[in-house]
């Protein structure tokens, strides 16, 4: 009998930052057999290019993930429309939450009366977001529940967006309005022309722009922490037989990023965009899941109450279950 053909490498999108560097350890020193496809856009791309099967897995924002899979409601008619699918959830990448930091421009001002830049100004301004659907589109209504802003807001009215440079206004009840603006370096160059007043971005990635020598450079207004753990893996397939190479190489990079934290600066500062201190500081922060292989619904369940509170989900009778491909135990 010939030779069976080898499956082709999975396609595998991921975010190129700092978090990407377990999965650049897998590729680099565990042999691992994929294509790696940046999306600097983010996680909505990615669900975008899932549903397209350009890619074959995704390493993306929980949040993201879930906004895209979950029921939503359309504004105008009360309606609720299931999600979309295509893909499901199959893996947790990341065990701690992620620190969104909340940005403006540098000589933007939204102080207060005694100068002091609130939140509180930002509410009916221009929120910046990648795409719709994304993490930072997400977490911005995350943001509005917890400051308030939802009690007499919409904030589903905001979700009709039209493309970049569309001339999108939401109806005056809505916390805010929303601008899809594509790129970290798009949402910079926004805030600091006016085309969006803020945005909301991983607070290590933002951190070097807060200088004035930075291009389009920001200041900090204020920061959030997702309350649910922060990055998730989805396949376009749950039952496609690469993936457990996949989880067993990925595992491997895990291991080898705990144990060669030198090497992890040196490839984030040196291949990345950040600075060593800052790649020093995050390895502090961050706790990379031991085993990657399989999602606890109760994180799923979390993530959706939150999301259906904040109103970008109309909510899920089995609390998010059917969106699991591989189930792991609580």
């Amino acid at each position: 009998m010939p030779p069976r053909p080898s499956l082709p490498p999975l396609r595998i999108g991921f975010v190129p930052e700092h978090f990407s560097t377990s999965l650049h350890f897998a590729k680099t020193h565990f042999n691992l057999r994929a294509e790696l496809i940046p999306f600097p856009s983010g996680t909505g791309h990615m669900v975008s290019s899932l549903r397209s099967r350009e890619i074959d897995v995704g390493i993306g924002l929980t949040e993201g993930w879930i906004a895209g899979l979950g029921r939503k409601k359309d504004a105008s008619t009360g309606n609720v429309r299931e999600g979309e699918g295509g893909y499901s959830l199959v893996g947790q990448y990341v065990e701690s939450p992620l620190c969104w930091a909340i940005s403006t421009g540098l000589k933007r001002d939204f102080g207060d009366k005694e100068g002091k830049d609130s939140l509180e100004r930002l509410r009916g301004r221009k929120m910046g977001v990648s795409r719709i659907g994304s993490g930072s589109y997400v977490m911005g209504f995350v943001l509005a529940d917890q400051e308030g802003w939802l009690e007499s807001s919409s904030p589903a009215s905001a979700a009709a967006s039209g493309s970049v440079g569309s001339k999108f206004t939401s109806p005056p009840e809505a916390p805010f309005s929303v601008h899809p603006l594509q790129t970290f370096a798009g949402l910079r160059e926004a805030v600091n022309n006016g085309t969006a007043d803020f945005f909301m971005w991983e607070y290590f990635t933002s951190k070097r722009y807060y200088s004035p020598t930075a291009t389009h450079p920001l200041k900090q207004i204020g920061e959030i922490y997702t309350p649910w753990p922060s990055w998730q893996i989805v396949a376009a397939d749950s039952t496609d037989g690469r993936l457990e190479e996949f989880f067993e190489k990925v595992n491997q990079g895990v291991e080898y990023f705990q144990w060669n934290q030198g090497e992890a600066v040196e490839y984030i500062s040196t291949q990345l965009d950040y600075e060593e201190e800052d790649a020093r500081k995050w390895l502090g922060t961050v706790q990379f899941a031991g085993n990657i292989r399989g999602v606890r619904p109760g994180v799923v369940r979390r993530t959706v109450e939150v999301l259906v509170k904040a109103g970008v989900l109309a909510g899920e009778e089995d609390g998010g279950k059917e969106m699991i491909g591989i189930e792991r135990a609580e």
